[in-house]
């Protein structure tokens, strides 16, 4: 493999920026500001960039539809949004009883065209949230409870293997579906970092099965191979990386989130770039994002 080569492509000061995924339609990378709810859309080509307003509290996370418009979670509803003129229409509304503690977070849409989203404890103590799975006709279907932060979903390129984080937790877990790739069989324990107290974060998996994984607070990005061991970790010039896809013409190109959200004002005036997004080249190759059945 090349060395990896980090350049930052986008300077901005995203309080929590998270989800990113590549559009092949308008060759974009789109990401949002989970707390400063906004909707992004960069051109790496151009550098060309503008952002979206969101009317919520927490913009959760995203994922891509076979429409064109992008299925956004906002609090505890999920809303269809035209990413060329902002209009947007209500999808559905997860039957959380744990509202306003909780909100959406983290999500990921599988090979059969379903979203699979976690929601998650506000105050980041509390095992109040679930897993769960959402189907084209917008019911939700539970799975796993007990969660602080649902986080980190991604899936292998057969989909018969579903990565599950909760970041509070220090847990990430590797999950067996069904044939129909419908509802989780087995689950066990793929990284256990409860001794050192780090934070894995969003991930994805690139064309060799492997999981990329952030690490907030941890200032690099880690990829694992199928059976759990970590064989690459490349660093950032910040200390919260947040979340990380492929993407580019080629997917070649891995494009990472970051925030500074908890940095203190002497970290930030070490760290310019916090909050910037950043494009890891040299790290190997990625697939298409799924896109959800609508």
């Amino acid at each position: 493999m090349m060395t990896p080569e980090v350049d930052c492509i986008q300077t901005v000061k995203a309080r929590l920026g998270e989800t990113p995924l590549w559009c092949e339609q308008t060759r974009r990378l789109v990401w949002i500001d989970i707390e400063d709810p906004q909707f992004w859309q960069l051109d790496p080509s151009t550098g060309e960039a503008f952002s979206r307003a969101q009317p919520c509290t927490y913009l959760g996370s995203q994922a891509l539809t076979r429409s064109g418009k992008h299925l956004v979670a906002r609090d505890l509803d999920l809303v269809l949004l035209d990413p060329q003129t902002g209009a947007s229409e209500p999808f559905a509304r997860v039957p959380d009883e744990n509202f306003p503690a909780t909100r959406l977070n983290d999500g990921r849409v599988d090979r059969n065209g379903r979203l699979w989203i976690g929601t998650m404890d506000n105050g980041l103590k509390d095992g109040l949230g679930s897993l769960y799975r959402v189907d084209p006709d917008g019911s939700f279907t539970a799975f796993y409870d007990d969660v602080i932060v649902s986080n980190g979903i991604a899936f292998d390129p057969d989909g018969r293997h579903m990565y599950f984080t909760d970041t509070r937790r220090h847990l990430t877990w590797k999950i067996t579906l069904d044939d129909a790739g419908e509802r989780p069989v087995s689950r066990t324990v793929f990284a256990d970092y409860t001794a050192g107290g780090e934070r894995p974060d969003g991930a994805c998996v690139d064309a060799d099965g492997c999981l990329w994984q952030a690490f907030f607070a941890g200032g690099a990005v880690v990829r694992y191979t199928p059976d759990g061991r970590i064989d690459r970790r490349i660093s950032l010039p910040v200390t919260n990386p947040t979340c990380l896809c492929f993407g580019g013409p080629d997917y070649k190109t891995l494009f990472v989130t970051t925030a500074f959200k908890f940095l203190s004002e002497e970290q930030l005036a070490r760290e310019p770039l916090a909050g910037s997004v950043f494009a890891i080249t040299g790290a190997g190759q990625g697939l298409a994002e799924q896109r959800f059945c609508f």
